[in-house]
């Protein structure tokens, strides 16, 4: 449904305001139209709405809050069933009108500790958007400071301080304004709505801690704290990796307008890359990484897969040479080395999954095509355009770090990827395969891409994740790099038996029909 509302907000004369949702409640729809206003640079409308969406956020935390004193038989505070503690809260309940009173209100204190993620939770999903009020103080404060209202400025970034305050850019954001204001920046304080929403649930999770101390109940906080930042990568890599690898840099991050982002050529000789095309067409079957679906983005292209366990499964059994298999450990390795040292020196990157896929323009369904070969998306978080959020959940491959596409042809139609703001629709870069090319850049949502359609010919590449988790390991590398080593070790024996005077082998002939050649 994301993929089909995606192509109708690229349909010629169709506008932002030519949809309405009926499922939001009032604080996103708020949020929603001030994001999308500011978007456009009208500042005073979209000033309005953020602080609509703030007031209608408190509101809704409050008719939460109430709910939460409903029968306790009625509340589901999401927490774990109490029968995993040690048995005492259980005999606090069966006690006296003390220990009722009491189990009641830990249930509602747990409950209403919740109301902060819930509202912070768009409809249909199930994870929060983090740090949701804080984010939307931040957002309140640079705004104002663009109008030139820094007493509102000071006091969101006063607000936000509340919930953070050991942030540092913005503990000198607060000092900037107060020395511009003079006099008048010495009496600013936070809003008063939210000096109380923080005070209030700071002394609430008190009660609740000392419940679990002295009654025995349990308590998981469900406002997680902010992550640790993730260090930054150098943008363009040091002249000695591209010698090195002998590789050439076409376009930096800057060129692509984004972040974490490159393109380098070299990575492959065009020996090398007719090798894997011909690899592609003996060995990848159709639908294979894609749980069997011949066209599982689009039905007017077909897509095959192979991994590099089942290419050197098809080696050892004999049905391809071992050197496309081989030459396809060797490239992807080559890749996530120079990733490593592009984008995260000093930080070890692992491959998670390596892919030679090819998809190919099916003849006769190519007029007046409105789809892409592969809908726009982020690699490791769960794209919503309308919102420009991600959600780092199921079903994405939340644990991917960086993404690379390594190109082993050029000679079709269409085909290119691209780069687009969070919106899905706003293209800031486009990138045409070429052999040997190599497009790497970070997963998240700072770098939502897709493919256009292909509608001539059949585009095949090498798609790479990489991960700085090691446990994501791909694990079928190990057993591919076994399998291979096997044979090679038995054909090197096989060779020496034979004696250097021994006449050469004649070339080897087509197996299933599968025309195979070794050019390397």
């Amino acid at each position: 449904m994301r993929e089909d509302m995606a192509k109708y907000r690229r349909m010629a004369g169709v506008r932002p305001t030519s949809f309405r949702d009926l499922e939001s409640p009032p604080h996103w729809a708020a949020y929603d139209a001030a994001l999308e206003l500011l978007r456009r640079g009208e500042l005073g409308s979209g000033l309005e709405r953020l602080e609509e969406a703030l007031r209608e956020s408190l509101d809704q935390a409050e008719s939460c809050r109430a709910d939460c004193q409903r029968p306790q038989d009625e509340l589901d505070t999401g927490d774990v069933p109490e029968a995993a503690g040690d048995g005492r809260e259980e005999e606090a309940t069966q006690g006296g009108l003390y220990e009722a009173i009491a189990e009641h209100w830990v249930q509602v204190l747990r409950c209403r500790q919740r109301c902060s993620v819930d509202t912070a939770t768009r409809p249909g999903r199930t994870s929060p958007v983090p740090d949701f009020v804080p984010d939307l103080l931040r957002r309140l404060q640079e705004a104002h400071a663009q109008v030139g209202n820094l007493s509102r400025a000071v006091e969101n970034a006063l607000s936000f301080l509340l919930f953070y305050p050991e942030d540092e850019a913005v503990l000198k954001t607060v000092d900037l304004y107060r020395e511009q204001l003079g006099g008048d920046g010495a009496d600013a304080r936070p809003r008063e709505d939210i000096r109380r929403l923080v005070q209030r649930s700071l002394w609430e999770k008190q009660l609740l801690f000392y419940a679990m101390e002295h009654l025995g109940t349990t308590f998981q906080d469900p406002v997680s704290a902010r992550s640790p930042p993730v260090p930054l990568a150098p943008s363009t890599p040091t002249a000695d990796v591209l010698r090195l690898e002998g590789v050439t840099l076409v376009q930096d991050a800057g060129q692509l307008n984004g972040s974490e982002r490159v393109v380098l050529d070299g990575l492959l000789a065009p020996a090398e890359c007719r090798v894997l095309l011909q690899l592609a067409q003996d060995a990848a079957g159709v639908g294979d990484g894609y749980r069997g679906r011949r066209s599982p983005h689009t039905p007017h292209e077909r897509f095959e897969g192979l991994t590099v366990l089942r290419a050197a499964q098809l080696a050892e059994a004999g049905t391809t040479g071992r050197r496309g298999p081989r030459l396809l450990l060797t490239a992807s390795e080559r890749v996530r080395a120079l990733t490593e040292a592009y984008f995260s020196p000093g930080f070890p990157l692992h491959l998670s999954f390596t892919h030679l896929v090819c998809r190919s323009a099916i003849k006769g369904e190519q007029e007046q095509r409105m789809d892409l070969s592969h809908p726009v998306h982020a690699d490791n978080c769960v794209l919503d355009p309308e919102s420009g959020e991600c959600w780092r959940e199921p079903p994405a491959y939340t644990y991917r770090d960086y993404s690379g596409l390594l190109y082993l042809n050029e000679d079709f139609q269409g085909g290119d990827l691209f780069f687009t703001e969070p919106d899905a629709l706003t293209v800031t870069a486009q990138v045409r395969p070429r052999c040997g090319r190599l497009v790497a850049f970070s997963s998240g949502v700072e770098n939502p891409h897709g493919v256009w359609a292909v509608t001539r010919g059949r585009r095949c590449a090498l798609a790479l994740w990489h991960t700085r988790a090691p446990e994501y390991t791909e694990q079928e590398r190990a057993e591919a790099e076994e399998l291979l080593s096997r044979l090679e070790q038995r054909q090197g024996e096989g060779s020496a038996e034979e004696g250097a005077d021994s006449p050469p082998e004649p070339p080897e002939a087509p197996r299933r029909g599968r025309r195979v050649r070794e050019e390397l």
